[in-house]
């Protein structure tokens, strides 16, 4: 197996400080986060924006300015959000890759998020597949239901995305695919067979199982305050580090090697 890849996701579009102090919301505390995640094992940064106010944002000077950030203190995959908050425009969400970053998600599909509709029309996916590819950044391809893999398959078939890929599958979104253990055997079940890789964010308490499954299988792991704000049932984790912490010291009691930012380069096929 190629060494376990940690995604550290630390802050999100939704979660607020009346729902955990710890949530980081200006430039700074972000980076902070990402750099106390870096030193407990996490290779790769997926970075949402935050205005002062707290409200999410996709403002490019925001990005940079965490992107600044986070370079001076680690070596980090910087990988930036183009699924912003649930209404954003889709000239909003893809503003950011403009900043270059290494990867950038991209979201195969429309689907019902809690309360919200987070929608992501064909003509929305190629538009965002045609911007990731002409910056020179690699895509993540967020699939939040197994019908997702069609429209990405769909991408590749029209040749605006390059394979092998890198895939996440988020599971437990109210409203998209369930955590139960038997969908990560499905949505693995059907990966294309071309050496493409793949990362599971459980949400909530569905994390934790999840991602000891993607150890042990062969795939990676996203962890963080975007997908889960609780060490344990109804303990507050205190940092995205302590999340990290754990996944690490898992991976390694199980006999699996945990991936520095330059080995998870050579993984995903990024330039060092």
């Amino acid at each position: 197996m190629d060494p376990l890849m940690i995604t550290v996701a630390p802050v999100g579009a939704e979660v607020t400080r009346s729902q955990t102090p710890y949530i980081p919301l200006t430039p700074e505390e972000i980076a902070e986060e990402c750099y106390r995640a870096w030193n407990e094992g996490a290779s790769i940064a997926h970075l949402h924006a935050r205005n002062p106010d707290g409200s999410p944002t996709q403002d490019p000077a925001v990005y940079s300015r965490i992107i600044e950030l986070v370079r001076d203190k680690t070596d980090l995959i910087i990988q930036i959000s183009t699924g912003g908050a649930v209404g954003m425009t889709v000239e909003e969400r893809v503003a950011p890759v403009s900043l270059k970053p290494e990867m950038a998600t991209l979201t195969c599909g429309t689907v019902n998020f809690g309360d919200g509709i987070f929608v992501n029309s064909l003509s929305d996916m190629e538009l965002f597949a045609r911007t990731i590819r002409e910056h020179g950044v690699k895509p993540e391809f967020e699939l939040f239901d197994v019908g997702m893999m069609e429209n990405q398959r769909r991408l590749a078939a029209g040749k605006l995305v390059e394979m092998p890929g890198h895939f996440d599958f988020v599971m437990g979104v109210p409203g998209g695919i369930s955590g139960d253990p038997r969908n990560l055997m499905h949505f693995v079940s059907i990966l294309p067979e071309d050496g493409s890789t793949w990362s599971v964010a459980g949400i909530g308490r569905h994390e934790l199982p999840l991602g000891a499954m993607a150890i042990v299988l062969g795939g990676h792991v996203r962890v963080g305050f975007e997908d889960n704000i609780y060490y344990s049932r109804g303990v507050l984790a205190k940092s995205n580090a302590e999340l990290v912490a754990r996944m690490a010291r898992l991976a390694r009691e199980l006999g699996r090697n945990v991936a520095s930012p330059q080995e998870a380069r050579r993984v995903l096929g990024l330039s060092a």
